[in-house]
């Protein structure tokens, strides 16, 4: 049993993060062996809010360590949410909760985005940051999507 708990956790961790749909990518850097670097733009839906869409772009590090999944991302990434469809709530919201993550690297590095609530202007705030073990990065963005004043956000 004491084996299969790394792997468990692992598998844990991995299901919780959301499923990105790739909407494209560009090429910034020609790699001789294995794949280019990559600026990626991919897009998430929120699990809590029907009719909210997240797009991030991210670097993405080629060569052969990025071929092989062992390539540390840089924590650069850009974030846009908004409102794709009619705004309706799966029930109260936190105050502020992680929506979205994603492995940069191997083991320690994640892009994550949090979800805020605004009530005072009706608002869902979206920030992309990312976070290492030891140390992560200052670098982020910040969205807002606006919901009609005739929708209140339910908080818990």
């Amino acid at each position: 049993m004491k084996k299969l708990l790394p792997s468990i956790c692992l598998i844990c961790v991995m299901s919780m993060s959301a499923h990105a749909q790739k909407v494209g990518e560009v090429d910034t850097v020609f790699k001789l062996l294995g794949p280019d670097h990559k600026i990626v733009v991919e897009a998430y839906d929120d699990p809590k809010v029907k009719g909210v869409s997240c797009y991030v772009a991210r670097a993405r590090t080629g060569g052969i360590k990025g071929a092989i999944g062992l390539a540390e991302d840089k924590a650069d990434a850009s974030i846009a949410c908004r409102q794709v469809g009619p705004i309706s709530f799966n029930g109260p919201m936190k105050q502020q909760e992680e929506v979205f993550t994603e492995r940069l690297s191997i083991l320690f590095k994640r892009l994550r985005v949090v979800r805020m609530v605004d009530p005072a202007r009706n608002v869902l705030i979206y920030l992309s940051y990312s976070d290492k073990l030891i140390e992560g990065s200052p670098k982020n963005s910040v969205t807002v999507v606006p919901v009609d004043k005739a929708t209140a956000i339910p908080i818990k």
